[in-house]
């Protein structure tokens, strides 16, 4: 079976970063830009806890919804399975130096937040009690001040 394109990335020289992983088009010509997330250097930093991707997945899908400029373009948030970042699915032809502002003003969001995570109760999810809010506020913080920083290195796929 031919390998898919995410496998064919050296996940060694890999960094955290937001990078582009693919475009794909919809039959009417849409383009989904799908963005690789990647909060941790994999292999070599300590995965990100699924407790803390959960809490992060409701928080950060719940602002992004609600982003004025954004929300009609989001298409997914979610957690990676190999749990080292997320994938961010929108709307158009977008480069990753287009949206670092936008996750990065996302993650200070998870960083800072108090109350209640959106959506975590047994009406709302269908495991609200496997979250870690502390987790994810460390976790997104980290990554917000990667982004306040970003070079073109952690924005394109190492070669």
């Amino acid at each position: 079976m031919e390998k898919i394109p995410s496998f064919t990335i050296d996940h060694n020289r890999l960094m955290p970063g937001i990078y582009v992983s693919r475009k794909d088009y919809t039959p009417s010509g849409d383009c989904i830009t799908t963005f690789d997330i990647r909060m941790t250097a994999p292999n070599r930093e300590p995965a990100l806890s699924p407790e803390a991707l959960h809490a992060m997945e409701h928080i950060a899908a719940t602002c992004l919804r609600n982003n004025p400029a954004w929300r009609d373009r989001v298409v997914y948030w979610g957690p990676m399975g190999c749990c080292t970042g997320n994938y961010l699915l929108l709307q158009g032809d977008l480069e990753s130096a287009d949206v670092v502002d936008l996750v990065r003003e996302t993650m200070e969001t998870v960083a800072s937040w108090s109350g209640d995570i959106p959506g975590a109760s047994a009406r709302d999810c269908g495991n609200y009690m496997f979250m870690n809010l502390d987790a994810a506020r460390i976790d997104a913080a980290r990554f917000a001040a990667i982004l306040k920083n970003i070079d073109h290195s952690r924005l394109q796929y190492p070669k």
